[in-house]
């Protein structure tokens, strides 16, 4: 009887363990993206304060009443500031050339993998990732040493005579552009790798005995089946490279201007959490926008496959 007892108990928590697995991912999300998303999004609303936290309640009680004050100063202050115009700017700049700079080094690595034998690729892949096994800070410290004007760049190109003096690298844009491209090519390689992996080699055996070079073969076959995941990869590499701050900050020295940049100083030094907030609030709106064209476009791309 014991024996015959123990499935129906199974089924009757059934459910709940269903739905225990379903809501982990959005108590997740609630907990740790809409609740502190909320906390911000108040905080952009209300008006700096010399207090502790230096900003004031956007609630007040008058005379047994709840009023809801909304001042909308800090997100006019974006518009009006330039600073903060040329920091968005000077981010997507930096952003869209840096992921432009991982596919053309992503793509042909991500190629080479995909056609490699299946023992090889388990390396190769493994040698992609296992530098972000290591700490972000690390490793973006890491290449202080590395480009410093006595670092082991500078000092390998005198010692083959390629130049004369040190070429300052550090603390310029170009630092900043080798630390994300360093930091964020991975996150470009593996999806580009997820889709050329999975091409069919038959439609290239057919181009190729229909007469296609191997040029002409790889634009009008190989090109345009891994648009999903150059599309995806460049998403990958430019939203968070938009928001930068460690690598910039690090590497690039004052004449790198990022909003990531801007949003800690006002946070920081400023102490003005309200303008910081509408800073990280925009920038979150801004990011959304192409999120949301991207699985537009996937979900029109799933559409179209099915039968």
């Amino acid at each position: 009887m014991k024996a015959m007892q123990t499935p129906v108990k199974w089924k009757r928590f059934r459910p709940s363990i269903s739905w225990a697995v379903i809501g982990s991912p959005y108590l997740w999300l609630l907990l740790f993206f809409a609740i502190p998303f909320l906390i911000v999004l108040k905080i952009s609303f209300s008006q700096s304060a010399v207090a502790q936290p230096p900003y004031t309640s956007i609630l007040e009680y008058v005379d047994n009443a709840v009023f809801l004050r909304l001042n909308l100063d800090s997100y006019l202050s974006l518009f009006g500031d330039s600073q903060y115009v040329v920091a968005y700017l000077s981010s997507i700049k930096i952003a869209a050339i840096a992921t432009v700079l991982c596919l053309l080094i992503g793509y042909p690595l991500a190629y080479a993998i995909a056609r490699l034998p299946g023992s090889y690729r388990s390396i190769a892949l493994m040698a992609v990732l296992l530098p972000s096994w290591t700490s972000f800070l690390i490793r973006v410290y890491a290449w202080i040493g590395i480009i410093d004007n006595n670092g082991l760049l500078n000092r390998l190109l005198v010692w083959v005579g390629a130049i004369d003096q040190p070429l300052q690298i550090l603390y310029t844009p170009t630092a900043a552009y080798l630390g994300i491209i360093y930091c964020y090519l991975p996150f470009m390689v593996l999806p580009l790798y997820g889709t050329l992996v999975k091409l069919d080699n038959r439609l290239l055996e057919a181009a190729y005995d229909l007469g296609a070079r191997p040029w002409k073969a790889f634009l009008t076959i190989t090109l345009p089946l891994s648009r999903s995941g150059m599309i995806a990869g460049c998403m990958l590499v430019m939203i968070p490279a938009i928001g930068e701050y460690v690598i910039p900050e690090m590497l690039g020295g004052p004449d790198t201007l990022m909003i990531g940049r801007v949003l800690w100083n006002t946070f920081a030094s400023d102490r003005n959490w309200p303008a910081a907030s509408a800073v990280a609030i925009t920038m979150l709106i801004l990011l959304a926008v192409p999120i949301l064209l991207f699985n537009r476009a996937q979900r029109r791309q799933l559409e179209g496959d099915s039968p």
